[in-house]
């Protein structure tokens, strides 16, 4: 890539160790990148803002540099998903209606990325108030690149999409209920949702009880070691092989009545092959999601949406989001969302891997191919619970129970689209997740990228 080749489509590590080397400057990184989003995002719509002349001002800074051997993420695109805060943007919440206002300063994991070396090419599309499985605005859908009448899932969308359109190596998303893995499992991306308190959240009102938890989405299992490293404020490291593990396995859905297609139940089946092929044993391992989980999730989904829309003009927002709105503060003042309900699950969900003397357990990620990509925005509340719950059932008791989960990549459907597995763990396991997915990375590569 040194001859004058493009760099869209690198690896965050390949751009970092040829930025410090001198390869290659950030600012031509950045300007690839940028020619690349204004000629692949208007059929996409990952992006709500590209920083075009921002990002090249900050790239030139970035190569200005004396020490860059000490920025990891020298100069590496990034986006940033639109509801956390980065200086000069308004926050956008998903739509104009939810927009806050002009951030003076960049969130946490915004100033840890750019600490790294990165560069905020743009923030990109959610749905709004991040409240549902599928990202669009009354203006457009966002499209999943591996097949643009597809969903790239939500509420981390539009981050997914730009990083399987190769627009930038790393998105930064954030997890309330699957909202990173979920976008991870349809556009075929490594996603990590990382444990409670292991990267900073600091989304106030917005952070659903402490359910939302900031993390990224990559192609590659090192760029997610790398990012998860950053944002989590730690030192790079290389992973390990992990020891012979115990793995569980279950297709079980946590929502009563919804079953996996045969293509998710064979992606199961296909990462039980991969770890014995690596050798661990494998052993299944249902977990016992109480009926009363499922309820609270409903309830504590819709109490947050309530309580974050005390700060907006309620009357000017999404007719699906009014809805939700109107349980939530049902839900909230009926007392039914309670810590005490999240600790109980969170107690019984660590005490599942001493119980089956399992080390992770894996499930589907997704229980069908990702939905339409529609203007779902217009539609009504019940259509959108609907397609939201159906495909995607498996993310949310890991939100509650404050456990690490990862998205890895295992094959293709039949109709092109990628097929994932989610691989969750106790507390503190974040590595051994990335370790496990990046066996699975060597011994069964993905596709990174759906160009075309």
């Amino acid at each position: 890539m040194s001859d004058g080749t493009s760099w869209v489509g690198a690896t965050a590590k390949q751009i970092s160790r040829a930025v410090r080397r001198g390869d290659v400057s950030a600012t031509q990184v950045v300007a690839d990148t940028l020619e690349q989003i204004a000629i692949s995002d208007p059929s996409l719509d990952a992006f709500r803002v590209v920083r075009a002349g921002e990002a090249l001002a900050e790239a030139e800074k970035v190569d200005d540099q004396e020490d860059l051997a000490n920025l990891p993420l020298a100069g590496v695109p990034v986006a940033v998903k639109e509801n956390t805060a980065v200086a000069g943007l308004p926050t956008w919440g998903g739509s104009a209606a939810a927009r806050g206002p002009v951030a003076e300063v960049d969130h946490e994991v915004v100033r840890r990325l750019r600490g790294a070396g990165a560069v905020v090419v743009g923030v990109t599309r959610m749905p709004e108030m991040g409240l549902w499985a599928v990202t669009d605005d009354t203006d457009v859908p966002t499209r999943n690149p591996w097949d643009r009448d597809r969903t790239p899932g939500g509420s981390s969308g539009g981050s997914a999409a730009a990083v399987a359109a190769g627009l930038v190596p790393i998105a930064q998303g954030n997890d309330g209920l699957g909202s990173i893995r979920i976008p991870a499992a349809c556009c075929g991306l490594v996603g990590l949702k990382p444990g409670r308190g292991v990267i900073p959240a600091e989304l106030g009102i917005d952070d659903w009880f402490g359910l939302v938890e900031n993390g990224v989405l990559t192609t590659t299992v090192a760029d997610a070691v790398l990012g998860f490293a950053v944002l989590a404020g730690r030192e790079p490291i290389r992973l390990v092989e992990p020891p012979k593990l115990r793995v569980g396995i279950s297709t079980r859905s946590p929502v009563v009545g919804i079953k996996p297609d045969e293509p998710n139940r064979q992606a199961v089946a296909t990462a039980a092959k991969l770890l014995v092929g690596a050798g661990h044993d494998t052993v299944t391992a249902e977990p016992r999601y109480p009926t009363s989980l499922g309820l609270r999730v409903l309830a504590t989904w819709f109490a947050s949406a309530y309580r974050e829309s005390q700060q907006l003009d309620v009357s000017q927002l999404q007719p699906r989001t009014r809805r939700h709105i109107r349980l939530g503060k049902w839900a909230w003042k009926a007392g039914l969302v309670k810590q005490s309900h999240r600790d109980a699950w969170r107690e019984a969900a660590i005490a599942f891997f001493a119980e089956h003397n399992v080390d992770v357990l894996v499930t589907p990620a997704l229980a069908a191919a990702p939905p339409l990509a529609e203007q779902y925005s217009t539609g009504s509340w019940r259509h959108n619970m609907q397609v939201s719950m159906r495909y995607a059932p498996y993310a949310a008791p890991w939100n509650v129970a404050g456990l690490p989960a990862i998205v890895v990549p295992v094959g293709m459907r039949p109709d092109g689209l990628p097929l994932t597995v989610q691989i969750v763990g106790p507390p503190d396991s974040e590595l051994l997740l990335l370790a496990i997915a990046g066996q699975f990375e060597v011994s069964n590569p993905w596709q990174r990228h759906a160009f075309g």
